[in-house]
């Protein structure tokens, strides 16, 4: 439905039912497959439809009673993730709690002022779920509670980290998560401007050079003991900085630390290093221009406020640096930035350091950061995330400084609620546990039958798929292993069958009848069972993946190395063999199949490369998704 379309769309809802229900289910098909009306973000448009529809009783009756389950899904996900769309046009947006309890109104101070909230990752690895509430709370409050702006800068001032494909990758996952930043800058932008503003702040007599080795100097300010070079003269310190500038021998002896105090009962203002060397790593922008760099906690309230950064978000471990941020602000005469701590996100038996997921990747225990046992955006997209459900699952934590260790229960009973609505149903059954059976009874198709079914039972919109029908089925060996001779199960999609001519005590089962039924009641059986034909088509080869946690601790302390810690068996794999239309899935679409459980399609049949398929050929790869009852595993 174009632009157009829903415009005129947003004129015509606020009648009576009869007048106002083509146009409701207009939406509802449009919606079959979609989180927004229109692109990845809340508008003008989505909101006037939103609030018309809020509006008019008739309207919000019929929604509320799920008649049109995408309209429905979208109106609720509209509602919780956006807050902000319930007020007045005169009301301040940021006051309103989402139903899930999370408090917005932060009294951020000189909002009227203008907001302008930047998101600030350093490139040295992928976004993970940490930093997703911080890009979607950034983006929260500069964008949608205040419409003022929000900026994406990238802290690129550690070549030894730093890469271009983490560089490119931030951008895509932010794209992905429907952010979409006023600006894209680079810290490395402001290398000339920090060099002087290092400068400045050594002739004010506020930094000095310091040769003092890093072991020493890590124990002189843990101890509250001044470097002996403390004292050295603003020349000697100007000096010395061009050596460094130079990288001569003199200089890459030397770093720069901020004259706060050596004995501060903070010790992050004890005297923090500003300024140090790196000759052994190529800046992938800046080349070999420069042979130093500045660090980032002299950079960020640099920049922050050279920028127009008015309100910086960041998570509650930088709190004992906000004095020494505000130092460097007032020393320098800066304009000044307003910041707010949130809690960082943790969750249980995952570790959320850049470094150390980088250790997994480097050492080949995963597949790399987009591995769906990653809790990277790329991981837990790949393992079949929604982006409409992680915004909503943010958006919900809200920016609380109350630090909580959550289960992953709770997210994926969110992704859930998503996708149940729209994932079409196909059925598989392991390669390993087929019994046959022969399909009997005055009822049995006398040859192979085909016919158009529903993918979903209470979703129409999401189409239609080819169902084979036959006098000789597949069936899961644990289920013809649980039947009864003369006992009455329920095939589903079909209808009710005796089980006739079996062999329990045969394993496996290797033969037996059943005995169409198709007037019985399936309400009276205990079992329902998923099979396949055995004749009219060729079987859908699939591997069906499940995966568990990488570490087998729930929260991992400081003293602990989490490679004591890592889980040995963390991936499994079955084969399995499928229904027709499971071949014509693609990469990232999202199934269920019966009685087993939502998958993510990682492979289609044809997203294989020449050659790329082995031995196996071509199948369809599906991860298992979770449902939040028994966590990521």
């Amino acid at each position: 439905m174009k632009h157009e379309e829903l415009e005129a769309i947003s004129g015509k809802l606020a009648g009576d039912f009869r007048t106002i229900e083509p146009f409701l289910r207009d939406l509802d098909k449009h919606l079959t497959l979609r989180s927004y009306l229109e692109g990845y973000t809340l508008g003008e448009l989505e909101t006037k439809i939103w609030q018309t529809l809020r509006a008019n009783k008739v309207a919000i009756g019929f929604i509320r009673k799920n008649g049109l389950p995408n309209l429905t899904r979208w109106f609720t996900f509209i509602e919780q993730s956006h807050p902000e769309i319930q007020e007045s046009p005169k009301a301040d947006a940021a006051v309103k709690a989402t139903k899930g309890g999370a408090n917005y109104n932060l009294a951020l101070q000189d909002t009227d002022k203008g907001v302008v909230t930047r998101f600030l990752p350093e490139p040295s690895g992928y976004l993970h779920i940490g930093h997703a509430k911080a890009a979607l709370l950034s983006d929260y409050f500069g964008h949608v509670a205040y419409k003022g702006q929000m900026r994406l800068r990238l802290d690129d001032t550690n070549p030894a980290k730093e890469k271009e494909e983490f560089q490119d990758a931030i951008v895509e996952d932010l794209a992905l998560m429907g952010i979409k930043p006023d600006s894209l800058t680079y810290t490395s932008d402001y290398f000339d401007y920090l060099y002087d503003m290092c400068k400045k702040l050594i002739s004010m007599g506020q930094a000095y050079a310091d040769d003092t080795d890093q072991e020493t100097m890590r124990s002189q300010r843990m101890d509250g003991i001044p470097s002996k070079r403390r004292d050295r003269t603003v020349e000697e310190n100007l000096r010395i900085f061009e050596e460094m500038k130079k990288a001569s021998e003199e200089g890459l002896a030397h770093c720069i630390r901020a004259k706060i105090s050596f004995d501060n009962p903070n010790k992050a203002m004890r005297d923090p290093v500003i300024y140090r060397c790196n000759i052994e790593n190529v800046h992938h922008r800046t080349g070999t221009k420069w042979k130093m760099y500045p660090m980032y906690d002299f950079a960020c309230p640099v920049v922050d406020s050279y920028e127009g950064v008015t309100h910086a978000l960041r998570s509650t471990e930088y709190t004992d640096r906000n004095p020494q941020y505000q130092w460097f602000l007032d020393t320098l005469q800066l304009r000044q930035v307003h910041m707010w701590d949130f809690s960082r996100i943790n969750f249980v038996r995952t570790f959320l350091s850049k470094r150390k997921l980088a250790k997994l990747v480097d050492a080949g225990l995963v597949w790399g950061w987009d591995d769906p046992r990653m809790p990277t955006i790329r991981g837990i997209r790949r393992r079949g995330m929604t982006i409409e459900a992680l915004r909503d699952f943010i958006i919900r934590q809200g920016p609380s400084r109350n630090v909580v260790n959550m289960d992953w229960t709770t997210f994926w009973a969110n992704n859930k609620k998503v996708i149940d609505p729209i994932a079409p149903r196909f059925t598989a059954l392991l390669r390993k546990d087929l019994a046959k059976a022969a399909v009997t009874g005055p009822e049995a198709p006398a040859a192979v039958a085909t016919e158009e079914r529903p993918k979903h039972p209470k979703n129409a919109s999401v189409g239609t798929k080819k169902v084979i029908f036959s006098n000789s089925l597949y069936i899961d060996q644990a289920d013809a292993k649980s039947f009864k001779a003369d006992e009455e199960v329920t095939l589903m999609g079909w209808g009710n069958a005796f089980v006739r001519e079996i062999s329990t005590s045969d394993d496996p089962v290797t033969s037996f009848k059943l005995e169409l039924n198709l007037k019985g009641d399936f309400k009276k059986t205990e079992k329902k069972i998923t099979w396949l034909s055995a004749e009219g088509f060729k079987l859908v080869p699939a591997e069906l993946w499940e995966f568990d946690y990488l570490i087998t601790k729930d929260k991992l302390e400081e003293e602990d190395n989490f490679e004591d810690y890592l889980n040995p068996n963390t991936a499994s794999m079955e084969d399995a063999v499928c229904e027709a239309g499971v071949g014509e899935l693609k990469k990232d679409d999202i199934i269920q199949l019966e009685r087993r459980g939502f998958y993510r399609v990682d492979k289609g049949m044809n997203d294989w490369a020449e050659g790329e398929a082995g031995l196996k050929g071509p199948r369809v790869v599906l991860f298992s998704i979770p449902t939040g009852k028994t966590g990521p595993k």
